[in-house]
């Protein structure tokens, strides 16, 4: 049986480099964008896996649009076999008492309203099923790290660790496997943001980055084949180990990378 993936906020980032990779593994995959626009261009850069990728535009902190996404990739392919968390959005970087409320409310919305809404809509559709697996994706903050002018976007993923976990824990003894990935430091349009200002602060993030970020070519393929092993009640999947740390800092004087020409 073919396995079935739908990816929120999978039309450009990780999310996508997670979408190439399941397809490559004989997936079929459910892409998922705010827009019609961002969807269609996704589409045509998977023109070779067209026989198994589909595509629903929708706002995933509204619950209609997470319900019709779940209904049109049963539609398309039958089931859902595994649900992932990826979308999310970020803001500038300011302190906290700098961000404007409309900002604020759209960051809470999408990365935590959307992620409790886009965990239990597919909860229960897949307890209906007889199973399946929901990924959600954890990032700057979830681990405690703090990180000035992220305080907001570090807290929704914060509480995402948290929500994850004890939602697995209530959900113990179901068919349903709920966990986390964690891809660490990947180099995307928000970790570009985090160093934008020109300043001698992110002249040193850039430096520390050039070590520990990878591209998504490198982790997108680790999460994928771990999500489709796992048999694990409440998987916790982590590309950026303290082991693989130490290994990034003992080469670093061998490995020259800059990730910001």
């Amino acid at each position: 049986m073919v396995t079935t993936v739908v990816i929120t906020g999978s039309t450009r980032g990780i999310g996508f480099g997670l979408a190439r990779c399941f397809l490559e593994r004989d997936c079929n995959v459910v892409l998922n964008g705010r827009s019609p626009e961002s969807t269609r261009k996704a589409m045509e850069q998977l023109e070779d896996y067209r026989e198994r990728v589909a595509a629903v535009s929708g706002d995933i902190s509204n619950r209609e649009a997470l319900s019709r996404l779940y209904d049109e990739a049963v539609s398309h392919f039958g089931r859902v076999d595994i649900w992932i968390n990826n979308a999310g959005v970020g803001h500038e970087m300011r302190n906290a008492w700098e961000v404007e409320h409309h900002e604020l409310s759209q960051v809470f919305r999408v990365n935590i309203d959307g992620v409790v809404s886009g965990t239990i809509i597919p909860f229960l559709r897949m307890k209906e099923q007889g199973g399946g697996k929901i990924f959600n994706m954890e990032g700057l903050g979830s681990d405690g790290f703090m990180l000035d002018g992220q305080t907001l976007y570090g807290t929704t993923k914060r509480a995402l660790t948290y929500f994850t976990r004890s939602f697995a824990h209530e959900a113990r003894g179901t068919s349903v496997q709920i966990g986390t990935i964690s891809p660490g430091m990947v180099v995307t349009d928000m970790l570009f943001r985090t160093v934008s200002d020109g300043t001698p602060e992110s002249q040193k993030k850039k430096q520390f980055f050039n070590i520990m970020a990878d591209d998504v070519e490198t982790v997108a393929p680790f999460l994928v084949r771990k999500m489709l092993a796992t048999t694990a009640q409440s998987p916790r999947i982590r590309w950026l180990t303290k082991p693989r740390m130490v290994g990034k800092i003992l080469i670093a004087p061998f490995r020259k990378r800059n990730f910001f020409l």
